[in-house]
């Protein structure tokens, strides 16, 4: 398909998928059960992290944990009690148990001790170092596990470029907070971040569909597919390539496209 038809198939697809319909079924609807800054910013990070494998289950253990933090997350990470802890020793999804939980909440009651938003956790680079999004992620993962006594098993659920991975559901999350729209999916609540700068989340299905259509050509779905799928998207929409994820993941997942 020419590139001109392509982004007219694409843009339509986009359309179809990029509207308030889709959040039901997503695990973007956790955030969208909040209005505080603060709590779509935590929500929506337990949500991203928690979505692999099936989507209503992904969805359902998200609700239970914002339950457990009374559903009000911001509150719950600066405020709680031990009492309050001993709560979520039960909680788990998947590889994600109460050791991984316990981490991300002393973690959130540090940040928001020092910052107003979860984006700052995004912002910092090292010194003389080039502000890419491939920076900002591996800033973002050593300083997420820069406090002490990190549990070595908590490291797998922060993806980082540095070790190669995708970093998925961490683009997925970026998706969430940084894209500005009418449509009222995703949030843009985060400003210092240009959706320009954004790295699409790619996983198999999206992998698939995008080679497809000749978007890509690496044989690994790893950071550096992202990267070049990102690449080619920019071509189409060099100000928000990755709205094209609506269109990518409807295919893949929804339409079941070969």
């Amino acid at each position: 398909m020419e590139k001109e038809n392509l982004k007219d198939f694409f843009e339509a697809k986009v359309k179809q998928y990029n509207r308030p319909s889709f959040i039901k079924d997503d695990p973007v609807c956790i955030p969208h059960l909040f209005t505080k800054k603060q709590d779509i910013e935590i929500a929506g990070l337990f949500a991203a992290i928690f979505a692999w494998g099936n989507r209503t289950t992904i969805i359902n253990k998200s609700k239970e944990l914002m339950g457990l933090m009374g559903n009000e997350p911001h509150d719950f990470c600066l405020n709680h009690s031990e009492n309050d802890l001993r709560s979520l020793l039960q909680f788990k999804h998947r590889t994600f148990n109460a050791t991984d939980l316990l981490y991300f909440i002393a973690f959130l009651k540090h940040h928001y001790t020092n910052n107003n938003s979860l984006e700052t956790a995004f912002l910092k680079i090292p010194r003389g170092g080039e502000h890419t999004m491939e920076q900002s992620l591996i800033h973002f993962h050593n300083y997420f596990f820069s406090l002490e006594h990190v549990p070595g098993r908590t490291k797998k659920h922060i993806a980082t470029p540095y070790k190669g991975s995708t970093c998925k559901r961490i683009n997925m999350y970026l998706r969430w907070m940084v894209r500005r729209d009418k449509n009222g999916v995703d949030f843009g609540i985060w400003k210092k971040i240009s959706p320009a700068d954004l790295v699409c989340p790619i996983d198999l299905h999206v992998a698939r569909v995008a080679k497809r259509f000749d978007l890509l050509h690496r044989k690994q779905t790893d950071w550096l597919a992202a990267v070049e799928l990102t690449a080619y998207l920019k071509k189409l929409d060099p100000l928000d390539p990755v709205k094209f994820d609506f269109a990518l993941f409807g295919l893949g997942v929804m339409e079941k496209f070969q």
